[in-house]
């Protein structure tokens, strides 16, 4: 199967582009965003690396044209490691992660990156004989370790990082301040948050939630492009931050540290088995 039938997209507007991988059918697909600037492009999350993503981008036309003789800069972002945003970055030059999930994705650690597939999930297999079993996520050295506060410039727009660890603790989300979009990751989509994974941490993801709600009251975002799911405005990313914090009490911590448990152990067997294989 190649690239352009792998993947799909839809123009937003303004320079981005959603990109999603068609046969991938499971709540764990991730939402891929094409941002497009004037001297830099950006790739934010990769998908899980079944086929090559800058394949697909420049055979559907979706690069901007480089005004110089030799190729735009094209950079991918990671909002975090796990498995179904960071696969993909093994097709890609440049890489960018939060530093403290950067050893995790250069040593392919697929504890951290919770690698999960089942062949149920993926209705068309990308090439024959391929099977879940298999699939891990690579080693990748990335090329820029982010902290909180910088910037990646576009040329024409800027996108600010800003650490939310709490779903993993390199969660990031990127902030365009000029057109009050926030690129979210997993740190916040229009569904359950996940507190319960390896490196996943409560009192992290109440404080994330805090700032979420503070860049609400501010003025500073009007739309969200999450990690999953749709897109969706700051009403409901105020209703979303506000519920988890609501709801993060001690039972919810009892019953968190019960499933991270399980999740643990699971994770485990199966990347040993990975491992061996």
């Amino acid at each position: 199967m190649s690239a352009l039938e792998w993947f799909a997209h839809k123009p937003l507007g303004g320079g981005i582009f959603w990109i999603q991988e068609r046969f991938y059918e499971s709540g764990n697909r991730a939402n891929i965003w094409l941002v497009r600037g004037s001297q830099r492009d950006v790739v934010i999350d990769a998908g899980l690396g079944l086929r090559s993503l800058p394949d697909y981008l420049r055979d559907a036309g979706l690069l901007a044209p480089a005004e110089s003789a030799g190729p735009r800069p094209l950079l991918a972002v990671a909002t975090h490691v796990h498995f179904d945003h960071s696969g993909g970055l093994q097709h890609f030059e440049e890489v960018a992660v939060h530093s403290a999930e950067a050893a995790a994705l250069q040593r392919g650690d697929n504890y951290e990156a919770v690698t999960w597939l089942s062949d149920r999930e993926v209705a068309r297999p990308p090439r024959p004989g391929w099977s879940a079993r298999q699939f891990r996520v690579p080693p990748v050295r990335p090329s820029r370790l982010l902290q909180e506060g910088d910037v990646i410039n576009l040329g024409d727009r800027q996108l600010t990082v800003m650490h939310m660890p709490g779903h993993s603790r390199g969660s990031i989300c990127l902030h365009d301040k000029d057109r009050k979009i926030l690129f979210s990751g997993d740190v916040v989509y229009d569904g359950s948050m996940i507190d319960w994974l390896p490196y996943s941490r409560i009192s992290d993801y109440v404080a994330s939630c805090q700032r979420l709600m503070e860049l609400v009251d501010r003025g500073l975002v009007e739309k969200v492009l999450p990690g999953h799911f749709n897109i969706f405005g700051a009403e409901r990313l105020y209703r979303l931050a506000s519920n988890y914090i609501s709801h993060a009490g001690v039972c919810h911590r009892i019953s968190t540290c019960a499933m991270r448990s399980i999740a643990s152990i699971a994770l485990r067997v199966a990347n040993s088995r990975i491992t061996s294989q």
